[in-house]
């Protein structure tokens, strides 16, 4: 059986401001819990118009606690913004809270502008070559964790509390093939953004289980592919959806950032014939249609990267299409929920 699970950036719409796409986020995830999805991750962007997620670590907590059976994890923490220990610690206090039920996704870019980005990280070292800097980054964490310091050194003495839990699973974001040849070195978990990467995901995908190394923190490979999906109960209805998410990209690659389009405004919008071009060139990375079209679809694309299990995000403009999207993708794919046995 296909394992299925939700990337969720929590969407902000013309009608929906981002504290109720927050709400909205905890409301999909118990939806998603309900239908029997594997997990369900939420990203960190900031200053974004359209995405509300810019603290997935309290985003994580609400969710994990208003859930019972789905892992719940970062999609990803960007490490450039925080100091390992800061990581180290928050998640080790959320695998305290939820054992067992953490994922700890970290990825290298800021998710964000270069202003943005300064200003996070204004009062830490400047200047580092930003792949540089996530190694060393993503090193010290794992130091941290394992409490590997070597004895003369002045972190050595640090307590990361709390201190008798470890970090959750780790797995490595990337869009290209740098993070899948990390992942597979360090032996982590890999996913890949599919959605908006322009490297091939079989590609990166098979690379990175052809190279793998076992670890202390997986003796096999493990991708997850993450995708964008617009599914509907109609073919028709599922384009409808899916010109929000088409004028999103649009205006996103005009340098223009506002929340979700409606759909109504989004079939009206004026469009060259250069773009409506590279709209229809852009939907290679969007999958659209009844669930039937769409699951054809994906399957192939899992064949083809060998991925383990499928993450969708769902641009769709209102909550409850976004919903049944998601539903319909289940009943698809036959997942089943898992009851607690709590």
């Amino acid at each position: 059986m296909t394992v299925l699970s939700v990337l969720d950036l929590s969407f902000v719409t013309e009608a929906t401001p981002p504290s109720a796409s927050l709400a909205n986020s905890v409301d999909l995830a118990i939806h998603a819990d309900r239908l029997g999805y594997e997990r369900y991750w939420v990203a960190e962007h900031h200053s974004l118009a359209s995405v509300a997620s810019s603290a997935p670590e309290v985003i994580i907590a609400r969710i994990a606690s208003a859930t019972r059976n789905i892992r719940v994890g970062s999609g990803g923490v960007m490490l450039p913004n925080h100091a390992p220990l800061m990581v180290a610690e928050r998640f080790r206090t959320l695998e305290a809270f939820f054992p067992g039920r953490i994922d700890l996704g970290l990825g290298r870019a800021p998710g964000t502008d270069q202003t943005t980005s300064y200003a996070l990280r204004r009062h830490q070292t400047q200047g580092q070559d930003p792949e540089q800097d996530f190694l060393e980054r993503f090193q010290e964490l794992l130091l941290w964790d394992a409490g590997d310091f070597p004895p003369n050194h002045p972190f050595k003495k640090i307590a990361v509390m709390p201190n008798d839990v470890r970090l959750p699973p780790i797995f490595l974001l990337g869009s290209s093939d740098y993070s899948a040849e990390l992942s597979a070195q360090v032996g982590m978990g890999f996913a890949f953004a599919h959605h908006f990467a322009s490297y091939d995901a079989a590609a990166a995908l098979t690379a990175y289980r052809a190279r793998f190394q076992p670890s202390q923190w997986r003796a096999t490979p493990y991708g997850i592919l993450a995708v964008a999906v617009v599914s509907a109960e109609t073919e028709a209805e599922a384009e409808r959806l899916a010109s929000s998410a088409d004028l999103n990209w649009l205006r996103r690659m005009r340098g223009e950032y506002r929340p979700l389009p409606s759909p109504e405004e989004a079939m009206a919008a004026t469009m060259t014939d250069r773009e409506r071009a590279a709209v229809r060139s852009h939907r290679r990375q969007l999958f659209v249609g009844a669930a039937t079209t769409v699951k054809a679809q994906l399957d192939a694309l899992a064949a083809a990267t060998q991925a383990d299990e499928i993450m969708i995000t769902s641009p769709i403009y209102d909550h409850a299409a976004r919903k049944r999207s998601y539903e319909l993708m289940a009943m698809e794919y036959a997942i089943a929920p898992v009851e607690s046995a709590a």
